[in-house]
């Protein structure tokens, strides 16, 4: 649970930050964050990939076919489950309680919280950072989105108060508990059929689409390639 440890310090850090500051950060500031960040998905992504994939050259050039092969379904599935809409619904929900803030004096405590909760619950770059480090123990992903949360959380801390600060707490319990199941239930099953490895390259490819969203390269829907995570073993599965 290293990696939901960071992310949760990250928020508090971030919280922390954000009341010591008197000026919000510059827009030169704010574009070389958005790059770094995305450059460091990238770097993250493309790490994971060098990491597991293995063997002779046809033999990795097998596991990434098939990694980009997953991500592409992975994709067309979560259409299908319009796995987008719902996280837009839950983006919407959270933008209400922070729209709802500026009309609000002083603002409700309660909506601070649950609006970093929603936002920091629901990242996408969460769901793949808890997976990887219950798989293998990888926290880069999750190190990233702490930094990510720590910069959002400098600003909420301007609109909401101290309280929002208290999300650091359900995000480590929910990523934290993600992480243990992966562990303890999902790792045993892949590492049996030696399947952990093609996981992690499919999540390394899924980060390298976060950065397009993060250096605003074009417009993705992140939640639909959630399902590349388990399309990536079950095709390994059928071709072995």
């Amino acid at each position: 649970m290293t990696g939901a440890f960071l992310n949760a310090l990250g928020i508090l850090l971030g919280s922390l930050f954000g009341l010591a500051q008197r000026a919000p950060l510059s827009a030169r500031t704010q574009d070389f964050c958005r790059r770094a960040l995305g450059a460091a998905a990238v770097f993250a992504g493309l790490r994971l990939v060098w990491l597991h994939v293995n063997g002779s050259f046809w033999s990795c050039a097998k596991q990434i076919f098939i990694a980009l092969l997953a991500v592409t379904l992975g994709n067309w599935i979560g259409k299908l489950l319009r796995l987008q809409k719902i996280s837009n619904r839950l983006g919407r929900r959270a933008g209400s309680l922070i729209a709802a803030t500026g009309s609000k004096s002083p603002p409700a405590a309660a909506d601070g919280f649950i609006a970093c909760t929603i936002l920091f619950c629901a990242a996408p770059l969460g769901l793949l950072g808890a997976v990887t480090d219950g798989l293998v123990g990888d926290v880069s992903l999750l190190a990233l989105k702490a930094v990510m949360d720590a910069l959002a959380m400098a600003s909420f801390m301007k609109m909401f108060g101290w309280p929002a600060a208290l999300s650091a707490f359900p995000v480590y319990a929910f990523l934290g508990a993600l992480t243990l199941a992966c562990q303890f239930y999902v790792k045993p099953l892949l590492a049996t059929h030696g399947l952990a490895d093609i996981t992690c390259v499919t999540i390394g490819f899924i980060a390298c689409v976060v950065a397009l969203v993060i250096l605003e390269v074009r417009k993705v829907e992140l939640a639909s390639y959630l399902p590349g995570m388990a399309v990536a073993p079950l095709l390994v599965w059928l071709f072995h």
